[in-house]
């Protein structure tokens, strides 16, 4: 990511880029703001994976899930790789930015409080002692509900993880974080592992239509809370029954 400010020149934006591409990169320039536009489309992602495990969910199911989906990782494998203290960092800017539709868990600053910090210290949500990975069930002792799991149908771990993910990409597109659906699609395509074959967070709600997507997040909010409020742009465009990419 590019990042231009409405102060960066167009010759400073055309070098960065220029930059980037020798590098090997794919390229895409987003304004500035919070999170920018992947680690800001990732908050609500990992905040619902988290949410979902305090409900009672269990993380092999749950990672599973989102591995169907087509994601080459479960949501909390990716929060050990990256590091759970660095989620929760990250989380806490996003909640003070965005307000409560970015509220983290509270039972991830537990899980960080006991030490646990992911694949870096060999102690996280999975076990790093040298045998197969597996998750570490001591975990559960940090969650409401224990080690008593509940049963989730994917479809529903799916919608509830991901949509959220894609809601946040259209607000970005809304208020100008993104210039274009294109660059939507190709961020968290090439930069998040967003499933390639689905095209993007923008393909994916064409493909299902603007309208039904719509009415899958409202059913989302109504069910579980103001979070899952659709983003603007998703309700003029849903009302309407108009895609993103013309």
């Amino acid at each position: 990511e590019i990042i231009a400010t409405p102060k960066t020149s167009r010759e400073v934006i055309a070098t960065a880029v220029a930059v980037g591409k020798k590098q090997g990169k794919t390229v895409i320039v987003v304004g500035d703001g919070p999170g920018f536009y992947t680690s800001r489309i990732l908050g609500p992602y990992m905040n619902e994976a988290a949410q979902l495990v305090v409900e009672g969910a269990s993380i092999e199911e749950l990672d599973r899930a989102i591995v169907a989906f087509g994601f080459p990782v479960g949501p909390i494998t990716l929060l050990d790789e990256v590091g759970i203290d660095v989620g929760e960092k990250v989380g806490k800017i996003l909640h003070a930015a965005f307000g409560e539709r970015m509220a983290p868990p509270a039972a991830l600053s537990d899980v960080v409080k006991s030490g646990r910090l992911g694949r870096k210290n060999k102690k996280g949500f999975y076990t790093y002692d040298g045998k197969e990975k597996r998750v570490d069930e001591t975990v559960y002792d940090l969650v409401p509900g224990g080690r008593t799991r509940k049963r989730f149908a994917a479809e529903e771990l799916q919608d509830r993880v991901v949509f959220p993910m894609v809601n946040e990409a259209i607000r970005c597109l809304g208020e100008g974080i993104l210039r274009s659906p294109r660059d939507g699609d190709v961020g968290a395509v090439f930069g998040l592992g967003f499933p390639p074959f689905r095209g993007g967070p923008f393909r994916f709600v064409d493909a299902m239509g603007t309208r039904t997507f719509l009415e899958r997040m409202e059913a989302l909010r109504e069910k579980h809370g103001d979070r899952f409020e659709p983003a603007p742009l998703l309700v003029e465009r849903g009302r309407a029954g108009e895609p993103f990419h013309r």
